[in-house]
């Protein structure tokens, strides 16, 4: 039965406008309410949305599964948009007040107020919520891919409603630009002195590997060859949890920390990485040694790093390619970083400088004994020699720094895609890392890694890749069969759990190496 409004004082029209009775002025209204009772039609049906996406629908505002935006409340976006990032960019504009204060040259001084002057125009747009604008052209080789993507698909977006990774990332572009059009200042780093301050206090874990790893890694030659290989594999795989516990310092999540924090997540004695392995949810380390022990045999036995954060964690990473060269796992080892500051601590090339030449000649550490600043003497020095002799490349190509998921990279980087092709295995490390893999959306845990990968894992010539992730944001995947179940276990019994660096994933894909690639 239909229930009709109440009569007004005059006659509906088509168009809502009542006819005033008398001659009076005709007003607008609402058009009457009708409301049906549809006890006799079927009930509503519990429709799914078509998830994942058909990859002709899948763009970078439209991922294949729901993006994390900087409005979901439910999301570790919401707060990294609305607390983190205007407090990362607040240090930042610390730092380089500090630097202003330290110059005696005028025309210095006055050329890092303006570079001042525009973070400041960025933390007003942060904290606003502003539009997303075109990148200003200043030089560098990631402005065309950052303008192409913005005018496509984040035209008249914001910070808030545009993809997390996507506004993340347009923050930090917009950060490296206050410097970049700049005439002194071009490539100062405003996360630098955080870099070299948490690595000098990370003592106890440098010296806990620098004195086992000082002298080149020699098998007993009272072992038998049943024997060294498996001394070999367990310290592939002690190593290989090193190098991914070492993520635990990530200065973007952890500004504040205090130095014995720093201790507890940098334990890496024995008994330490193996209670952590248990809470590795996504964990193909064995898989990972079947694929990696074959490479000696090969005759090129390249593999590719493509790096995280600087200081401890690259630091793990050299003891790691350190020995994998040693042992003739890798004959060559390509390291690939930022071409400037990004994400806090990612590593650049001022970094890995810094971090090499420390070691050889430096005098951080000033409680050491005179053994231990020897044993890490010992280290940087053989390091350099691996990049001398060219078994370790250190490259920044401008494709890591763009706002781009890497299911992106074959189209829009076909000359980097091509490159890494070449390569056996190739370790992608860190949550942004895994982040762009996966393209950094709401997939179910259960969803299988190289399904989560899209192109970078069925694209003809994809490598072989292995992502060592220590879970600091919402995406999660990979974990099995039952990965949504105890993805909801998780969920119930430790709120935060996608966010607290406790738990990781090790995740290996075959990719299709071998496949001439193929560019549309």
């Amino acid at each position: 039965m239909a229930e009709t409004a109440p009569a007004t004082n005059g006659t509906h029209n088509s168009d809502g406008v009542v006819a005033q009775a008398s001659g009076s002025p005709a007003t607008y209204s609402a058009p009457s309410r009708v409301t049906l009772h549809l006890g006799h039609l079927p009930s509503k049906k519990d429709i799914k949305a078509p998830w994942p996406r058909t990859p002709s629908r899948v763009d970078p505002n439209n991922p294949p599964w729901p993006a994390y935006r900087g409005y979901h409340e439910y999301s570790f976006a919401y707060a990294t948009m609305g607390v983190r990032l205007p407090t990362i960019l607040g240090k930042a504009i610390d730092d380089a007040s500090r630097t202003m204060n330290e110059q005696s040259a005028e025309d210095k001084i006055v050329d890092l107020v303006e570079c001042l002057e525009r973070m400041d125009a960025l933390m007003a747009d942060l904290s606003g919520n502003a539009k997303l604008r075109p990148i200003v052209d200043d030089g560098e080789g990631d402005v065309a891919l950052w303008n192409k993507e913005i005018a496509k698909y984040f035209q008249g977006k914001d910070f808030m409603n545009a993809p997390w990774l996507f506004a993340e990332a347009y923050k930090y572009r917009r950060l490296h630009e206050c410097f970049s059009v700049s005439k002194y200042w071009k490539d100062y780093d405003v996360f630098y002195r955080q870099k070299c301050d948490t690595f000098s206090r990370s003592t106890d874990a440098v010296f806990e590997l620098s004195m086992r790893f000082a002298d080149p890694f020699k098998q007993s030659e009272n072992m038998s060859d049943k024997e060294k290989a498996e001394s070999e594999r367990l310290m592939f795989l002690e190593l290989t949890q090193v190098c991914l516990w070492g993520n635990s310092t990530d200065l973007s999540l952890l500004i504040n920390m205090t130095e014995e924090q720093i201790k507890s997540l940098q334990s890496t004695g024995g008994d330490h990485l193996a209670a952590t392995e248990k809470n590795i949810l996504g964990n193909h380390l064995n898989q990972l040694w079947e694929t990696v022990k074959v490479l000696r045999e090969k005759t090129g036995g390249r593999i590719d790093f493509v790096l995280d954060n600087a200081g401890f964690e690259l630091y793990c990473d050299f003891v790691y390619a350190d020995f994998l060269i040693q042992t003739g796992l890798a004959k060559q080892i390509r390291f690939h970083g930022k071409r400037y500051p990004w994400f806090v601590s990612d590593v650049t090339r001022k970094d890995w400088d810094w971090l090499l030449n420390t070691m050889v000649y430096g005098h951080l550490f000033p409680k050491a004994s005179e053994v231990e600043r020897e044993s890490l003497r010992r280290l940087g020095a053989r390091w350099k020699q691996y990049e001398k002799d060219g078994r370790w490349q250190y490259e920044q190509h401008p494709f890591w720094c763009t706002g781009y998921t890497f299911w992106d990279l074959h189209s829009e980087a076909p000359d980097l895609f091509l490159h890494l092709s070449r390569s056996d295995l190739v370790y992608f490390k860190g949550d942004l890392n895994h982040r762009k893999l996966t393209y950094d959306c709401a997939a179910p845990a259960s969803i299988p890694f190289d399904v989560a990968i899209g192109p970078m894992a069925n694209a003809a010539g994809a490598p072989k890749i292995c992502s060592l992730r220590t879970i600091k944001s919402d995406v999660v995947v990979g974990l099995g069969d039952d990965g949504d179940a105890i993805a909801e276990r998780l969920d119930k019994e430790e709120p935060g759990w996608k966010i607290s660096g406790k738990y990781a994933v090790v995740l290996l894909s075959e990719g299709r190496p071998g496949e001439k690639v193929r560019f549309a």
